[in-house]
């Protein structure tokens, strides 16, 4: 009996051994299966992803490529990287040094050339004539405008009248600063001020000092920036007509209706020298940076520069009347106007006027008996070839110097009623000044009633600067 159940039990072990074994086969065929056929579903999706993105496929053999580089070629690459930035460096370098170096000798080079008078700035060829509406009026004097300075920074005019009083303007609002007013006759002791006709003014190149002269023989310097008196220089016997100070000092030039010219110390408040050379009432003034002046002789009809460390002086002539303005261009050349209707552009080397427009400002009169009308005032921008003259035919006119100032021709006129007693240019160019009047500033020979006492500011638009707005 236990025998069979043995057996039985062996068996059964067997068999289940075998289903064991059987179910093991099966299993692995099973997972073969599935292993085979996922394999075959990826390999469909590469080549699906690879006939979709060609692209992809070919950075991917790129990057391998690059992955691919030694790392001796790698540090071949990046030296050449390093040397290809340095060259680039090294060339942006010489191209700004070259750059500088060329601005700085063409600086060099100007000043040289305007140390020895012979800069000339081409500009007049750029210029276009202002509109009327855009040219400011500026009123205030209740007489005629005799005389106008620019501050150097250009932020302020000053002007003085047959008034008395002088007049602190800004320029971009048009409004009055400051009004230093005129007294009476007859107190001069107690009246902080002029008394008289101003006839002329001038501004220290750095704006520190302000000095006007009158027909009382008197010289007032004045704080520009606070408008209050500091002191009064007194010597010339004849109304005061000129006063310049030399650029870059606070030494002042005076000259007067006694045939004179004076040199003071402003910032010392000392009387230095006079000099001595004119015929007849000396009627205006003019100084750079070298120590001279140029004044006009009115009758006399000379110009002289007065050679003040020399003390010696050259003598000009060419006018056939009266000369009663004269303006320095640069150190070597100067422009004048006088009442015979003439303008003059003059040289230190030649004795006579290496160019004059007669009847600039045309004529008046009947027929058979015109006169030429008095050209009454000539500015000048410095070291270019643009000046500008003033009379009483309505007009203000802007010249162009030719090569080397050997001729003028008229770029455009500006209407202006009444005498045109002063003109000014900025130091920039970027516009002019006129002092008008309804007399002349020296006398009362006629009047013009329809005239506007006051200033014109003018401004002077280049077409280079039209250009660059288009664009």
């Amino acid at each position: 009996m236990s025998f069979f159940i043995k057996k039985q039990l062996i068996d059964t072990a067997v068999n289940k051994g075998d289903l064991k074994r059987k179910s093991k086969g099966d299993d692995g065929k099973g997972r073969s299966r599935k292993l085979k056929k996922r394999m075959d579903e990826e390999i469909s999706s590469d080549s699906e992803n690879e006939s979709a993105y060609p692209n992809k496929q070919l950075q991917e053999d790129e990057d391998e490529e690059e992955i691919e580089e030694t790392p001796q070629e790698k540090k071949l690459r990046l030296a050449k990287l390093y040397l290809d930035q340095l060259r680039e460096d090294e060339d942006k370098t010489a191209e700004q040094e070259s750059f500088e170096a060329d601005l700085i000798a063409e600086r060099l080079q100007e000043d040289v050339l305007e140390q020895k008078g012979k800069l000339q700035r081409m500009i007049a060829k750029e210029l276009i004539a202002p509109d009327p509406a855009e040219i400011k009026l500026l009123r205030g004097h209740k007489l005629s405008v005799t005389c106008l300075i620019i501050s150097p920074d250009e932020k302020y005019i000053f002007s003085a009248s047959k008034d008395c009083s002088i007049i602190k303007w800004e320029v971009e609002s048009g409004k009055k600063v400051h009004k230093i007013a005129g007294g009476r006759k007859g107190t001069e002791k107690r009246h902080v001020g002029h008394t008289t006709h101003i006839l002329c003014m001038a501004i220290s190149s750095d704006g520190k000092y302000l000095a006007s002269g009158d027909m009382n023989k008197l010289i007032m310097i004045w704080d520009p920036m606070t408008c209050n008196h500091l002191y009064t220089f007194k010597g010339h016997k004849g109304a005061i007509s000129g006063l310049a100070f030399r650029r870059g000092t606070y030494t002042l030039y005076s000259a007067s209706h006694d045939r004179s010219v004076k040199v003071w110390s402003v910032d010392e408040n000392a009387y230095v020298e006079t000099l001595f050379g004119h015929q007849d009432n000396i009627t205006g003034l003019d100084c750079l940076s070298r120590e001279r002046c140029v004044t006009a002789g009115g009758r006399d009809r000379s110009i002289r520069v007065w050679k003040i460390a020399e003390e010696s002086q050259l003598v000009f002539h060419g006018h056939e009347g009266s000369i009663d303005c004269v303006q320095l261009i640069n150190e070597e050349h100067m422009v004048s106007g006088g009442d015979d209707g003439s303008i003059s552009i003059w040289t230190v080397n030649k004795k006579r006027p290496v160019s004059t427009v007669k009847q600039a400002h045309g004529s008046h009169g009947n027929t058979g008996l015109e006169e030429p009308n008095w050209v009454s005032s000539v500015a000048a921008l410095l070291n270019s070839d643009i000046v500008a003259s003033g009379s009483h035919n309505s007009s203000v006119q802007l010249w162009k110097c030719g090569q080397g100032f050997r001729s003028l021709e008229l770029l455009f006129s500006v209407p202006m009623a009444g005498f045109v007693n002063s003109l000014k240019f900025s130091n920039s160019g970027k516009f002019l000044v006129a002092g008008v009047g309804q007399e002349h500033r020296l006398g009362r020979w006629w009047r013009i009633k329809e005239a506007r006492n006051g200033l014109y500011i003018i401004p002077l638009k280049r077409k280079v600067q039209e250009k660059e707005v288009v664009e």
